[in-house]
């Protein structure tokens, strides 16, 4: 089976596949999306403060699957 269009739903009606553009307008409501946990405004005042804080902060995407482990 084959499609001409850029956006279907599959045959079971259970996923959309969108090829084109996908425009969200202001006030749009997506559910289901996965959120990464807060991450506090660094204080940092060493390098090496900053260094944790940033690994902190690409664990939380991780942990949230916003970002490919290695």
């Amino acid at each position: 089976m084959s499609y001409t269009t850029k956006n279907y739903t599959t045959d079971g009606g259970d996923k959309t596949v969108i090829s084109g553009t996908l425009d969200i307008k202001e006030g749009a409501i997506l559910l289901g999306l996965p959120q990464a946990a807060n991450q506090a405004d660094s204080s940092a005042t060493t390098i090496a403060g900053l260094v944790t804080d940033f690994n902190v902060l690409l664990a939380k995407l991780k942990a949230a699957g916003l970002m490919k482990t290695e």
